[in-house]
């Protein structure tokens, strides 16, 4: 059955994962840094919202990605309740130190499926990340950490072109191989449509590659993240990057837009009968908030009209109009 299908037929209320990126990925391209204070009231917001799965910041070097130089003095300031998790970024064996030092059990490294991405991204071509980060990982596991892989460029680079499926999946099973608990598929600069993520999840289902271990990240660049997100869920998989309000883009690649919103996701995922957790209204809050921080508009679809109640024809959570 298609998730386009709606809710009324074997769909129930399966659940899906909404892994929240927005004080991450979401910040890291801003002209200038948020507050540290502001970063935390934006992350408690979305916990507020029912949001499980957030990632908080990255433990990279401080030059690299100026406006996540804070790392060290968020994470501890962040509220600690049960079932909450807050990966962050580490590239090698001193962002996972920084990383243990405030507090984190959750963590993610990030690759690519293409050298010249993984050079500009990460300086070192693909083969040479995971060389760095078996280590990582290993260390990780050892203090019992959950571990996320990232395979950025999946669908296509920016620097190459096309990337082939078998491409992205022989670096996540690489990935898997060392021991990470999921791995993340990223559209990075907006240009996959729906037969290329089935194209890819087929790839990896072929390979064994259960999709209970498959994250999808999709930018939405140019207008396909929600049509991309319901081919994913049609091939099974349950998790899904998103980031509120819809900010994001990645420094490294040209032309790269925001993140999918994920008041925009959360939407789909009610309309088609998915479970969540998380309550719109309240992440709307979230999503007024950082579009008021960063000074502009909120520009995501369901930011802009708010939810709707199909009961009485209004919409939901767009403050004094809901």
């Amino acid at each position: 059955m298609s998730a386009s299908d709606g809710p009324g037929g074997n769909l129930g209320r399966e659940y899906v994962r909404i892994y929240e990126v927005g004080p991450r990925d979401g910040l890291q391209n801003e002209a200038r840094p948020v507050p540290t204070v502001e970063k935390r009231r934006f992350i408690e917001l979305l916990v507020a919202a029912g949001l499980r799965e957030i990632e908080a910041t990255s433990f990279v070097a401080l030059r690299a990605v100026p406006q996540l130089a804070d790392a060290d003095a968020l994470l501890p300031l962040l509220p600690r309740r049960r079932g909450v998790r807050y990966p962050v970024l580490v590239p090698n064996l001193r962002g996972l130190e920084r990383a243990a030092s405030a507090g984190a059990d959750a963590i993610a490294v990030f690759t690519a499926a293409t050298d010249a991405f993984a050079e500009h991204n990460i300086g070192m071509r693909v083969d040479a990340s995971l060389e760095t980060f078996a280590t990582v990982l290993e260390r990780a596991g050892g203090l019992g950490w959950w571990r996320r892989g990232y395979v950025s460029t999946a669908f296509g680079c920016p620097y190459t072109g096309r990337v082939e499926p078998e491409r992205a999946v022989r670096v996540a099973e690489r990935l898997l191989d060392l021991g990470v608990d999921e791995v993340c598929f990223g559209d990075t600069v907006g240009v996959a449509v729906p037969s290329h993520v089935r194209a890819l999840l087929a790839r990896a289902t072929a390979a064994g590659i259960p999709m209970e271990r498959v994250a999808l990240h999709f930018h939405d660049t140019r207008g396909t993240a929600v049509a991309n997100v319901v081919a994913g869920l049609d091939a099974g998989v349950r998790c899904f990057d998103a980031s509120t309000g819809g900010t994001g883009g990645c420094p490294y690649a040209p032309g790269a837009a925001g993140n999918l919103a994920t008041e925009d996701l959360v939407y789909l995922l009610d309309g088609l009968g998915f479970g969540h957790g998380v309550d719109l209204p309240r992440l709307l809050d979230a999503a007024r908030f950082i579009a008021a921080v960063l000074g502009r508009p909120l520009s995501s679809k369901v930011g802009q009209a708010g939810g709707w109640d199909p009961q009485t024809g209004q919409p939901v959570g767009r403050g004094s109009e809901g």
